[in-house]
């Protein structure tokens, strides 16, 4: 390969993509540079204003756009009295995607266990402000069924041990180890329809 500073740089931040390692991200420099016009300048502006107008909100978790705000915290045309917690937003278009769930997100932002994830980084603290102040009675943990996304959710579960909230966690059809962006929709609704009550009084 030429060696072209600007084309090494972009092939390295491409490569860290999911799924994509130094030969995609080498096709995808090269598809870019031969559509410059096409694809180059307009994924450009549009990158530029999704990092300048898109964040995720201190609240919930969501996506929110300056100009929008936050369409999970600010619904006002359905209040609804479920929450259902996930680890990422990736998991949070996968249920969406199902139609399976009517009710409030929370996107954590990750698990406990991750590499250099405190517990203090994820927003269970706002939680439960979530469930005092709207009213919810039920919280749905949709944690992976990994060790990361179980700690995560008893954690969450302790959290909650002084509200009245239910709580319960996705059950039947959820495989050991699974996570949840990448089970199908059959999965999914077995593993809502079947969800267990959690026990959070405290001793």
């Amino acid at each position: 390969m030429q060696n072209i500073s600007e084309i090494e740089d972009l092939i390295k931040l491409i490569s860290r993509l999911p799924g994509l390692g130094p030969k995609s991200a080498k096709r995808i420099v090269l598809k870019l540079i031969n559509n410059r016009d096409e694809l180059v300048k307009p994924m450009a502006n549009t990158l530029a204003q999704v990092y300048k107008n898109v964040s995720r909100c201190k609240s919930c978790g969501a996506l929110k756009s300056s100009s929008n705000g936050c369409i999970n915290c600010e619904n006002t045309k359905e209040k609804f009295n479920k929450i259902c917690v996930v680890e990422d937003i990736a998991d949070q278009w996968s249920i969406e995607n199902s139609n399976i769930f009517k009710g409030y997100f929370h996107i954590l932002g990750g698990t406990i266990s991750s590499v250099g994830q405190r517990k203090e980084d994820l927003l269970i603290d706002s939680l439960v402000e979530r469930v005092k102040k709207e009213n919810i009675e039920e919280v749905i943990l949709a944690t992976s069924a990994t060790v990361e996304g179980q700690t995560t959710a008893y954690y969450v579960q302790d959290s909650l041990r002084n509200s009245k909230v239910k709580v319960t966690k996705l059950a039947q059809g959820l495989p050991v180890g699974g996570e949840i962006e990448s089970l199908d929709d059959g999965t999914l609704f077995s593993a809502f329809k079947n969800r267990s009550k959690l026990n959070t009084n405290s001793s």
